[in-house]
């Protein structure tokens, strides 16, 4: 572990360098505690570039707290359409409905307070309080744990770092407990929310998973590791066919498509608006349009083939027995469409790409 003068010697050079290093981001502009909020929860699980278009977009079409607060779901979930993992729309839009109803629209101002509400946890309670608020809250996630086990010489990120299985020669075993108190430890409280950002940005542009940079990090010299840790190597991939029919008809000038909704209790993506899907793999037509789509751990080949002068009761459909319905250009840039039901169309040219000025 570090000793009192190292962590000193960290806290300062980690901020010096973030002090001049550091993206310029829309959400490291304001204080705001929603726009703050709103970026964290976008940033879960997705990385800054696809965030970026996507903040300006929603900060447009909702710009306060009461605005998202007083929206239709349906509305909230158009606009998040492309960022993927829905339920932490839906967990917003409930969290901010609370904040609305019973802190009169003032956000929780720390992390215990904040964590009282729908989709916040330990990382997102401590990052919103510390930036927007500056409690001296330490944020733990996996940039933030991989720069802390490399510094001390600790062993892979993960839940309990397979403690039961021993350590590498030399190497420190430590559980999440221990990273949350190591991370508070080196926090520097009188600049809380800038030493969290630095230590999130340091993971996120140096300390890489692979080929970290080790040569332009700032606190390289007290770093046990200097390099790649040993890691388990992931599962591969899986790989799967699916098919989707595209229905289009005219009704006077305008052209329509049909979509059908996912169930209300579905796991994945309820409530949401994607192409019928086929039965089957279409092995005997030529398809409209072939594509790949990555969720999670599963690459989808996706084909999608013209079904226009088919019934709309067709035996194609998997979905028989679930209404359809039919959606004008218009309508559908307002629909919350599933990720890939959005990509076929913006393929297609069904939908045109989305304006930073559209809200």
């Amino acid at each position: 572990m570090l000793v009192p003068e190292q962590i000193r010697e960290f806290r300062a050079r980690l901020l010096a360098w973030f002090d001049i290093h550091k993206r310029d981001l829309p959400w490291r502009r304001t204080r705001d505690p929603y726009a703050i909020w709103v970026s964290e929860i976008m940033l879960q699980q997705t990385r800054v570039a696809a965030v970026l278009d996507h903040y300006t977009r929603w900060m447009a079409r909702f710009p306060t707290l009461e605005a998202l607060a007083a929206a239709a779901e349906d509305e909230v979930l158009a606009a998040w359409s492309g960022l993927g993992y829905y339920r932490r729309a839906r967990f917003l839009h409930q969290a901010v409905k609370v904040v609305a109803a019973e802190h009169h629209g003032n956000v929780p101002r720390t992390a215990a307070e904040l964590r009282k509400l729908p989709g916040i946890g330990a990382y997102t309670s401590a990052a919103i309080a510390s930036i927007a608020f500056g409690e001296p809250a330490a944020v733990v996630d996996g940039n933030v744990e991989r720069v802390l086990l490399r510094q001390i010489g600790g062993g892979e990120p993960g839940s309990d770092f397979n403690a039961a299985k021993g350590a590498r020669k030399g190497e420190v075993v430590l559980r999440s407990d221990d990273i949350q108190n190591l991370a508070t430890e080196l926090l520097e409280p009188a600049r809380a929310g800038d030493y969290n950002q630095a230590m999130m940005e340091l993971g996120a542009t140096v300390c890489l998973p692979r080929n970290p940079m080790c040569l332009q990090c700032p606190v390289q010299g007290p770093c046990r590791t200097r390099g790649e840790h040993p890691t388990t190597a992931r599962k591969p991939p899986i790989s799967v066919d699916i098919g989707y029919a595209l229905f289009k008809r005219q009704k006077g000038d305008a052209d329509e498509f049909l979509l059908t909704q996912r169930d209300a209790g579905a796991t994945v993506m309820p409530g949401m608006w994607e192409l019928p899907l086929l039965e089957s793999w279409p092995t005997d037509e030529k398809p409209l349009l072939t594509l790949r789509h990555a969720i999670m751990q599963t690459n989808y080949r996706v084909k999608v083939v013209d079904r226009s002068q088919t019934a709309t009761r067709s035996k194609h459909l998997a979905t028989a027995g679930v209404e359809g319905r039919w959606f004008d250009r218009n309508d559908l840039r307002g629909l919350p469409l599933t990720g890939l039901a959005r990509k076929i169309l913006l393929r297609l040219g069904v939908l045109l790409p989305a304006r930073d000025s559209d809200s």
